[in-house]
């Protein structure tokens, strides 16, 4: 068996790397998510992305909002904010090629939103895009359309915003 690049107790060291994730509602009651660019496999995700220094979660929630999905901001309504910031350990063999191995995975604060606007204002070819299709989910499909090792973050997801869904 090949030992793992990090030991366990250098994996535990590592902080989290704070992050944003929304959950965006389409008036039919489907979830925004995204095919990953950097993943051959299939790896569909809701848009998520870091939070600046001096940046809120919602700050950053409305920045990743434009930035991976090209929704203006006036185009949703945030609907509700998880009760708790939720994280997820990358696994061991990603540590190092992730974050230039600074973080153990992230902690995430989750919003949910409503899409008001029509599908014409989605743009997924942005300036530094991360998703090379996207499509509107049943929220009860996305646990099993994420990679393995976020499935549980997005089963917290779905419990916190459940009474929306």
């Amino acid at each position: 068996m090949a030992k793992p690049v990090l030991t366990e107790a250098e994996l535990r060291a590592l902080p989290y790397r704070p992050n944003v994730g929304l959950m965006i509602l389409n008036p039919a009651g489907r979830v925004f998510a995204g095919q990953r660019l950097d993943n051959p496999e299939p790896a569909w995700q809701m848009p998520q992305g870091g939070i600046d220094e001096g940046e809120t979660p919602l700050e950053a929630g409305y920045r990743e909002l434009v930035e991976e999905t090209g929704i203006p901001r006036r185009a949703v309504d945030l609907v509700a904010e998880a009760p708790d910031w939720i994280t997820y350990d990358l696994p061991a063999d990603l540590v190092p090629r992730i974050w230039k191995g600074r973080f153990r995975g992230q902690r995430q604060c989750w919003f949910l939103m409503r899409f008001t606007g029509d599908d014409g204002l989605i743009g997924i070819a942005t300036e530094h895009p991360e998703f090379r299709t996207w499509d509107w989910i049943e929220p009860g499909r996305l646990v099993d359309l994420i990679v393995p090792f976020k499935r549980e973050t997005y089963a917290a997801v779905l419990s916190a915003f459940r009474p929306w869904l």
